[in-house]
């Protein structure tokens, strides 16, 4: 049977959305709506901003809903009125409730950036690589009304190495995620059977929402723990860490090179002019670019060059 058109209502708000929006707008597929988090105020001038989808959308002229909640009544309506078959959902930001779910022929299907059931929740990126994964993913997923839970129904892996930042592992899921959704669409719309697959509960693991106090090193870690840290929380909410003498500065990269230090100096201690910096169990956090109070991002010999930092000084 050759490919029909699916008329499709888009829902998400963030730039992991866009690459998905950018290739339904290119695909056969007709988008009647755009559903994003409303504009809000950003920036020190506190402008408020439409999000990456809402602007994307516009440029197309697709029409943009921006309701606070699907809670209500109105909304809920308004929703179903747009007679869709499918809604395609990536980082919306919003609860659907059930009167959402099952309004489109197809339901909602999710693009969501882990490999379920790990990494449930709304930062699965920033967890992954936080919490040591050799591999994070996408899975396309048919929603239900529970946080992450529907049944799954295929899924894109790609690899973490110690090198792997959440800007990089976003930039690739986000590809992965458009490509997957279009596969999905190909099948619906060719009238064959979607199968998906049931997650195990007993598997699922909580990606919750970062907070700022995230960002604040713990120098009773091992150093490969605080490159890992780094390398998730930037750019939001940024790895940060204060000397003895309350100067605070953000950490914005390192390594964490695969040797014992023989010295045991208090943990946070910088040790070189390498910028490398004494943690738990013998090991050591190399500093490449660290970033002053109130001053660009610099390299951690100009931070020492202008004495910024010193050799013997303890981070706390």
């Amino acid at each position: 049977m050759s490919q029909e058109s699916l008329k499709i209502i888009f829902m998400g708000t963030p730039d992991f959305a866009v690459t998905a929006l950018q290739a339904l707008i290119k695909s056969p597929h007709e988008i009647c709506a755009v559903y994003s988090q409303p504009p809000r105020p950003k920036g020190r001038g506190h402008k408020v901003q439409k999000s990456p989808v809402h602007e994307l959308a516009e440029a197309h002229s697709i029409p943009v809903y921006t309701p606070k909640t699907l809670r209500h009544k109105e909304e809920q309506e308004q929703f179903a009125a747009l007679g869709a078959d499918v809604a395609v959902v990536a980082a919306y930001g919003l609860l659907l409730p059930e009167t959402v779910l099952e309004a489109p022929q197809f339901g909602c299907l999710n693009i969501h950036a882990s490999l379920l059931p790990r990494w449930r929740g709304a930062s699965p990126i920033h967890h992954a690589i936080w919490q040591g994964d050799k591999k994070s993913g996408v899975t396309i997923m048919q929603m239900d009304k529970g946080m992450d839970t529907g049944a799954m129904i295929v899924k894109g892996e790609a690899g973490i190495t110690e090198e792997t930042t959440t800007s990089q592992l976003h930039e690739d899921l986000s590809d992965i995620g458009a490509r997957l959704i279009l596969k999905v669409l190909e099948i619906l719309a060719s009238g064959e059977d979607i199968h998906a697959i049931a997650q195990d509960d007993a598997l699922s693991t909580y990606a919750p929402l970062l907070k700022k106090e995230y960002g604040q090193v713990q120098w009773t870690q091992t150093a490969e723990e605080i490159n890992r840290q780094v390398r998730a929380l930037n750019p939001w909410p940024g790895v940060w860490a204060a000397t003895k003498e309350g100067n605070r500065f953000k950490i914005l990269q390192t390594i964490s090179p695969k040797r014992p230090y023989p010295t045991q100096e208090t943990p946070g201690t910088i040790l070189s002019k390498r910028g490398e910096v004494m943690c738990v169990d013998g090991s050591v956090l190399e500093i490449i670019k660290i970033q002053p109070e109130g001053k660009k991002p610099m390299d951690f010999a100009s931070a020492l060059n202008g004495n910024y930092l010193a050799v013997g000084d303890v981070f706390q």
